[in-house]
């Protein structure tokens, strides 16, 4: 989208002559579930290294709580699996899409049961619950709430078993490398080591979310959407940007750090009431305490605004004392503040979740990019539309990391021509990224500004005043920020969670109506005759409509 400070294309200067070379089939960047799917995909053929920003298990995938969502209950089916994600959607789902990742999730689930998942059972089989906008139960968990460790752990141990997985931790990405057009690689940093240049014939962008750019948020500290934003300044098509969901029930003690408080726990019966104890959701949505997230998430910043209060409460105690076991993680993430949840209840209200919109990629995972693949939460497959259906997050990842994985397979070991560099000595890449001589900076402070802002602007509830002001204040921030030379992770991020905010904050004032998770107060209606579309957006460059 265009602005008066560019994006740039490099963040840093480099000469690739000048660095370590690290050679691969493919370089998958993230280890979450769709990273580890496809790594797992390609590994009976292809070398595949994977960098991952931490260590291994710092993904949003691995701190997943609410489940996966698969028709396999007699009383279920596909077809109403299908009909719930495509009505959450909002019109803007993709109906093929839906019916590619909803058709493979029975398939998944016995996939990872094959591979040593144990989810929970009853009487010997599988056991199924209900979320928010689902008609059925369908979400499949793991001791409660710990259904992405389970499945993160379980692929990590199936990739462990290949010795062709380089994966390398604490290893921080800067930029995707291109020649003609093509990705052929990337620019990574490690504390250790410096600066290093990953050659790959494919690369797979499947570095998660960007949670971090708002003040509250259940995403892990990682999640600054360093993959996002270094495929905007590739040149990549991104789609949906104003479309984020914000999860209802998030732990809240002024201070500490956010812990989600999965919605599953209202599906087994758990009230959302206010401080005097009353429940109010059957006040705000005929479903009530089982509404979509972003009803939810409404609905609970309206009655904080009515009662004055700063949070409101997830009334457990009905549940029994059993509900410590059912969910050992929310326990003790309460208990850390001598919160027990079977006999008290839990200060709670919304935070950012997950970025719907993305890296646009068609049916087989494929960017505007050659040799670019995108998979998870960085991508937008046009899946969740408007608003993701619960726990269609880890099955997506799932899904299209197979997907990818496959394909790729295909590509080269079928010897396709669109291989540059193969056989020959690597074409020399340079960035000569000139120092800015403006005044220091406290990075801090504006991380904590740009995430305040964010959190009040263009957050649950948006106007164009606010959208307009949020524009304009980032817009400045990166006139004295993005032109700044980092040599570490801390301004890298900023620099990302810069050309993000300044990304979604547009594409939220352009799009004139209330549609799934984007809610305009001054436009409260959906908009069918004119915004039954998509904004895509690539760098420095005016947004289109699909």
């Amino acid at each position: 989208m265009r602005r008066h400070t560019p994006v740039r294309r490099y963040l840093t200067a480099f000469d690739t002559a000048r660095l370590p070379q690290v050679f691969t089939d493919v370089l998958i960047l993230g280890s979450g579930v769709a990273a580890l799917r496809a790594a797992i995909e390609m590994t009976a053929t292809l070398h595949v290294t994977m960098l991952t920003k931490r260590d291994a298990t710092d993904s949003n995938s691995f701190h997943a709580q609410g489940g996966i969502a698969a028709a396999v209950a007699d009383e279920d089916s596909l077809e109403s699996h299908v009909a719930d994600t495509l009505a959450t959607g909002c019109g803007l789902s993709d109906e093929a899409v839906v019916r590619q990742v909803v058709g493979g999730a029975p398939g998944c689930i016995r996939e990872l049961v094959d591979w040593g998942a144990e989810f929970d059972k009853a009487d010997g089989r599988i056991t199924v619950g209900r979320e928010g906008g689902h008609s059925a139960a369908r979400i499949i968990h793991a001791r409660g709430d710990e259904t992405g460790k389970e499945i993160t752990a379980t692929l990590l141990e199936e990739a462990g078993k290949n010795g062709l997985i380089d994966l390398r931790d604490r290893t921080f990405v800067v930029d995707l490398l291109m020649i003609d057009g093509a990705v052929v690689g990337v620019l990574a940093w490690h504390a250790q080591h410096g600066m290093l240049v990953v050659r790959a014939r494919r690369t797979v962008l499947a570095t998660g979310g960007l949670g971090r750019v708002y003040r509250e948020s259940t995403n892990p500290e990682v999640a600054t959407g360093d993959g996002l934003a270094m495929a905007c300044r590739a040149g990549a098509v991104l789609s949906d940007l104003e479309f984020v969901q914000f999860h209802p029930t998030t732990l809240y003690i002024a201070g500490a750090s956010r812990h989600l408080i999965s919605e599953t726990v209202r599906g087994e019966g758990g009230k959302l009431v206010d401080k005097a104890g009353d429940s109010f959701m059957h006040g705000y949505h005929e479903m009530a305490d089982l509404a979509p997230r972003d009803v939810v998430s409404r609905a609970i910043l309206d009655h904080m605004r009515a009662t004055g209060a700063t949070n409101v409460f997830l009334d457990l105690t009905g549940l029994g004392p059993g509900v410590r076991e059912r969910f050992p993680g929310i326990a003790s993430a309460c208990a850390q503040f001598d919160i027990d949840i079977a006999v008290d209840r839990i200060p709670v209200r919304p935070s950012a979740h997950y970025m719907v919109g993305g890296v646009r990629v068609d049916a087989v995972g494929r960017t505007s990019l050659r040799r670019l693949y995108a998979c998870g939460e960085v991508s937008s497959t046009w899946l969740h539309g408007a608003n993701r259906l619960g726990s269609n997050s880890l099955l997506e990842g799932l899904v299209y990391g197979r997907i990818i994985g496959r394909h790729i397979v295909e590509e080269l070991t079928g010897g396709s021509a669109d291989d540059a560099e193969e056989g020959g000595t690597p074409e020399r890449i340079t960035s000569d990224v000139s120092r800015s001589t403006r005044g220091e900076l406290h990075l801090p402070d504006v991380g904590d500004s740009l995430r305040s802002l964010m959190w009040r602007y263009v957050g649950i509830v948006r106007n164009e005043e606010d959208l307009t002001e949020a524009d304009a204040l980032i817009e400045f921030w990166q006139s004295y920020v993005l032109d700044k030379v980092f040599e570490a992770p801390g301004g890298w991020e900023l620099q990302n969670m810069l050309t993000l905010g300044h990304l979604m904050a547009h594409a939220a004032l352009l799009r004139t109506e209330t549609r799934g998770v984007h809610y305009r107060s001054d436009y409260p209606e959906r908009d069918d005759a004119h915004w039954a579309r998509h904004i895509l957006a690539a760098r420095n460059a005016e947004p289109w409509f699909e």
